[in-house]
């Protein structure tokens, strides 16, 4: 009989401190990227260096920054949601087409994120319950169908006449901070201690290496994949009150691209689309370095293609680059 008196062993794992591992990390590299569109930025404007460019400026494309957090998760479980920017006008058309039929605005708002949390769910249902479809075709079908019920509810006309209150998610300030850069830290701050910290965070990381061996060992991979692609509508619906905020109105084809642009921001930021690799930081320095790669480029007068050119380059690029970092890493001999 063993001694109840025998000590517990514990055994734990302990990786050794390394300054090369710690700056072979792919978010320093994009630091450097940031600093030298920075350093592009100033030199096409020399008004572009100074304190109040970088708290204003964001505020110009943080919106669909949102959805970037979200998609983080999903791209790490291994899929991909192509409905986002349709979720995000029909949020809007929603919310628009409600306050203007006599609903107060609160309620509207209230509204808009119930329509968002729905679409998102019912993509996660049906990648849930119908494992035989695939998740890309299952998002081009509600990316269709959502920005065609925004179409049969408000055809191409506009809604607006929102009260004055409601500019403030898109232009109002909080001690001189712009509200939207206020809220999207805070969002950083929960989606990051959520994804790192907890046991759902955990679970979405196994399912992204091995979703079989998870649902063997006791996990709800079903109800981890609703919730993730539910937090995604949230969130979308979340950039159609800070999009509408700011325009003032909404048109059914608000949003276009915003998808690719999600995207692109969260795989620039070092998540790989085959599943389970990826930090919060990554995705969160791509958010501005696309957004102030655009704004550079937009203060040199160049078109809109040649922005959209530009960065697909430079998404094929990191790509590769964290192709060749992770192959690296595989063939490192283990002492």
């Amino acid at each position: 009989m063993a001694d109840a008196r025998t000590p517990e062993i514990r055994i734990q794992a302990v990786r050794n401190w390394s300054w090369k591992t710690f700056f072979f990390q792919w978010e320093w590299l994009l630091v450097v990227v940031l600093l030298l569109v920075v350093a592009v930025n100033t030199y096409l404007s020399p008004f572009f260096l100074a304190l109040s460019t970088f708290i204003h400026t964001p505020a110009t494309f943080l919106d669909k920054a949102f959805i970037v957090f979200p998609m983080m998760m999903v791209i790490i479980l291994g899929k991909i949601d192509i409905s986002v920017g349709s979720t995000v006008a029909l949020s809007a058309v929603m919310m628009a087409v409600a306050y203007n039929a006599g609903l107060p605005m609160p309620a509207a708002i209230v509204l808009c994120l119930l329509v968002g949390v729905l679409a998102g769910a019912f993509n996660g249902v049906l990648i849930a319950r119908f494992k035989e479809l695939s998740f890309v075709i299952v998002t081009i079908s509600t990316m269709m169908i959502y920005r065609g019920i925004a179409y049969i509810i408000l055809g191409d006309q506009a809604s607006g006449r929102f009260p004055g209150w409601f500019s403030l998610f898109g232009w109002g300030t909080v001690m001189g901070v712009p509200f939207m850069l206020v809220a999207f830290v805070v969002c950083a701050v929960i989606f990051g201690l959520l994804l790192h910290k907890t046991s759902f965070g955990r679970a979405i990381y196994g399912m992204g290496h091995n979703a079989i061996a998870c649902r063997y060992s006791g996990v709800n991979t079903d109800r981890i994949l609703m919730t993730v692609f539910t937090l995604n509508g949230l969130m979308a619906a979340v950039t159609a009150i800070f999009l509408t905020s700011r325009m003032g109105s909404t048109r059914p084809n608000v949003a276009l691209g915003y998808e690719l642009e999600v995207i692109a921001m969260v795989v620039l930021g070092g998540v790989s689309t085959n599943g389970g690799i990826g930090r919060i930081g990554g995705p969160i320095l791509a958010v501005f370095i696309v957004g102030f790669l655009g704004y550079g480029m937009g203060l040199a007068n160049l078109q809109a293609p040649i922005v959209l050119v530009v960065i697909g380059l430079l998404l094929i690029v990191s790509v590769l680059a964290l192709r060749v970092r992770f192959t690296i890493r595989r063939k490192k001999p283990v002492v």
